[in-house]
């Protein structure tokens, strides 16, 4: 397919910005309902799988991990909001040529970035893992799996990018399925590299990572060459001022986004550390009562994956009534459906831990987590789709201090409040307290913000 596509064509690909906002959101949230699923599914799989390995090392190992994957997955996650955001609004615009370089130059910055943060992560990660708390078999068994983790790398940054970028340019389809892909190759390899089956070795601990790198892989290849199928990745040369001109566009955005980001990793070291403090068995039953709550937001999140391309989309081609629609909708939606779920999570917690570990000290933990955590699910994806619509609409750095107000203000001097009282009830109420304040911070910037848009038609000043 050439690289360059007609205008005709670039207004074809702005997916989002006509039919009934209400009706193309619930239509792609069903659509990518199974690749949230899919994401659930690896999250429980390894969960599931590792913690049939006995002992409270290889679960408490994977709740290590946990922050570390999550630091990175700041970066991956900054790079992804740039060329989101940038790539949406030229798709509003119908400027084919610049959403073609913005998808090209996006992958090359991925590819740069994973290798240097794998380097990194392979020099220098241990000390993260001891300073959490992690030691003796608990601390061997985490770099056992974080060690060929950082080798895939690059296989999770472009699988998990270029799923976004399959979604922005109004594909979703096809993210949907290659997530689906990737969960079902890393559920059948779980099991064979885990514990030897047939022709595998036992692998333990390091069959989960494996598993994950190679099931990221097949979905990282298949993305890029469905991106360049569509017209939307070339691997022809072009002129490096364009390529550097991208990247200037796409920063703008990713930085904020990064530093946003990376106060959630920081948080989640903060709160592992104090969880540490509680034991081995604290760790591991909140790491897989956290997995757990996946299951909540599959729905919500399978709405929100869309959501921040479609606002963009529709912010570009300046029909800013479809963009405050969305909004007012999505949290609605989200807020109630999450209220209403997270009490069922209340209900019958202790009648689905002991599917996850036969250990009784891990499942009481898991219970008293999952007995409060879901009293803040509403909070955490409303609060979520708001930072959406304040990125969509052109203010990233915004959105990066609501998530700074959210982790330094509120989430770590309430988790410290845990520590003082040595409370696990209270550590787990603070969470719920933090998601509720950060919600109402960000819903009050998210609507100044969109009410300043001007009507349909005119330039934003």
């Amino acid at each position: 397919m050439s690289s360059d596509v007609s205008g005709k064509e670039g207004d074809k690909r702005a997916k989002y910005t006509t039919g009934s906002i209400a009706g193309t959101m619930f239509k792609t949230a069903l659509t990518m309902l199974p690749a949230t699923l899919a994401m659930s599914g690896y999250n429980m799989a390894d969960t599931f799988f590792v913690g049939r390995l006995g002992g409270e090392a290889p679960l408490a190992a994977m709740g290590f991990t946990f922050p570390v994957i999550m630091l990175v997955n700041s970066v991956f996650f900054g790079l992804g909001t740039g060329i989101m955001a940038t790539l949406a609004h030229a798709l509003g615009r119908q400027d084919s040529r610049q959403s073609l370089r913005l998808t090209s130059s996006g992958v090359y910055l991925l590819a740069l970035c994973s290798l240097a943060l794998a380097i990194a992560g392979k020099l220098f990660a241990h000390y993260l893992y001891e300073a959490m708390g992690a030691s003796g078999e608990t601390l061997r068994q985490t770099c056992l799996y974080m060690d060929i983790w950082f080798f895939g790398c690059i296989t999770a940054a472009l699988a998990m990018i270029g799923n976004k970028m399959l979604i922005t340019v109004g594909i979703p389809h096809w993210a949907s399925i290659m997530q689906v892909v990737g969960m079902l190759i890393n559920v059948v390899l779980d099991p064979l590299m885990i514990f030897g089956i047939g022709p595998f070795p036992k692998m333990g601990i390091q069959g989960a990572a494996l598993a994950t790198v190679l099931s990221q892989a097949v979905c990282a290849i298949f993305n890029c060459l469905l991106l360049w199928k569509h017209g939307f990745l070339s691997f022809e040369r072009f002129p490096l001022a364009e390529m550097f001109a991208c990247w200037r566009a796409i920063i703008r955005y990713a930085i904020p986004s990064m530093l946003g980001m990376f106060l959630f990793p920081i948080g989640q070291f903060i709160t592992t550390k104090i969880t540490a403090e509680f034991g081995d068995a604290a760790v591991a039953g909140v790491s897989a009562g956290s997995k757990l709550d996946a299951v909540a937001f599959v729905f919500p999140m399978s709405l929100g994956i869309t959501l921040m391309p479609m606002m963009a989309q529709n912010y570009g081609a300046r029909l800013y009534s479809r963009v405050r629609e969305a909004l007012r909708i999505s949290v609605k939606f989200s807020f109630i459906y999450l209220s209403i779920v997270g009490l069922l999570f209340i209900l019958f917690a202790p009648l689905v831990v002991g599917y996850f570990t036969p250990e009784p000290e891990i499942q009481e933990k898991m219970t008293l987590y999952l007995r409060i955590a879901p009293l803040g699910f509403g909070c955490v994806e409303a609060m979520r789709f708001a930072c959406f619509a304040i990125t969509a609409c052109g203010h990233p750095k915004l959105d990066s201090l609501i998530k700074f107000i959210r982790v330094l203000v509120f989430q770590i001097p309430l988790a410290l409040l845990g520590l003082w009282t040595m409370s696990l009830a209270v550590l787990f109420f603070s969470k719920v307290l933090a998601e509720a304040l950060s919600f109402a911070v960000a819903m009050f910037f998210a609507l100044r913000v969109v009410k300043s848009l001007p009507e349909d038609g005119e330039e934003v000043v």
